[in-house]
C-alpha cells in the first residue's frame, strides 16, 4: 500500500495495528517509522488497549490475560515491554478538517469508544462531520450515517484499504493470503463515495 499512496500523504492508522498476522513486530515497526517521520498517525485500538492493560496489571495478577494476545506471544515479554511507552503515546481520535477518525466510534456521551460498533452506527447524528473507522472488517468499504468503516479484512486474506476523506477516493491492494505467489496490484475503487 506505502507504494501506491502519495509519498506526502499523511497516513491515518484507525488502530488494530497488532495481533494479528504472522509478522507483527514487522508491522508495528512499519507503522512506528512512519509515525516517527512525520508522515502518519497510528490511532489505539481495542487490541492496543488490550495489550497495554495486560502489560500494567501488578505482576501478582499474572500474565493468564497477556497469554491471550498474539502481539505479547510473539514479541514476548521484555519487547512487549518495550513497547509499552509507545503504546501508551497513541491517540485515539485523528481531526481533519470536517472529519474525524477514531477507531470504532463514540459513545453518548461524545468519547470515543474502542469496542462500539451498532450503536454507533445507527445512531451517529453527524455531529462530527464525517467519521472514519476501522475495527469491524467487512467485504467493501462502507458508508453510513456519515461514518465511513474501511477495514476490509487485509488479515483475513481480504483487501487493505486506504480512504482519503478529502477526495472520497479509495484504494485498494490484496491483504497477504495464507499462500499465494502473485503479485498484488493496487486498485482504485471509487471516489465521490456517498455519505
Amino acid at each position: 500500500m506505502l507504494t501506491v499512496l502519495p509519498h506526502n500523504d499523511h497516513l491515518v492508522f484507525c488502530g488494530d495495528v497488532i495481533n494479528r498476522g504472522p509478522a507483527i513486530a514487522d508491522c508495528m515497526n512499519q507503522v512506528w517509522d512512519l509515525v516517527c517521520a512525520g508522515r502518519a498517525t497510528w490511532l489505539r485500538g481495542n487490541h492496543e488497549q488490550a495489550l497495554l492493560q495486560g502489560l500494567e496489571q501488578s505482576p501478582a495478577s499474572g500474565h493468564d490475560d497477556l497469554l491471550t494476545i498474539d502481539t505479547y506471544r510473539q514479541l514476548g515479554d521484555a519487547l512487549s515491554r518495550q513497547w509499552l511507552q509507545r503504546l501508551r503515546q497513541l491517540p485515539e481520535v485523528f481531526q481533519g478538517e470536517g472529519w474525524l477518525a477514531t477507531h470504532a466510534g463514540f459513545d453518548n456521551s461524545g468519547r470515543p469508544d474502542l469496542h462500539i460498533r451498532e450503536p454507533f452506527w445507527d445512531h451517529y447524528d453527524g455531529r462530527y462531520g464525517r467519521v472514519v473507522v476501522g475495527h469491524t472488517p467487512r467485504p467493501t468499504v462502507e458508508c453510513q450515517n456519515h461514518i465511513v468503516m474501511i477495514d476490509t479484512g487485509a488479515v483475513y486474506g481480504g483487501l487493505l484499504s486506504a480512504f482519503c476523506p478529502e477526495t472520497d477516493a479509495v484504494v485498494q491492494v490484496q491483504g497477504p493470503r495464507a499462500v499465494s505467489t502473485t503479485e498484488t496490484h493496487p486498485r482504485e475503487l471509487a471516489t465521490g463515495l456517498p455519505c
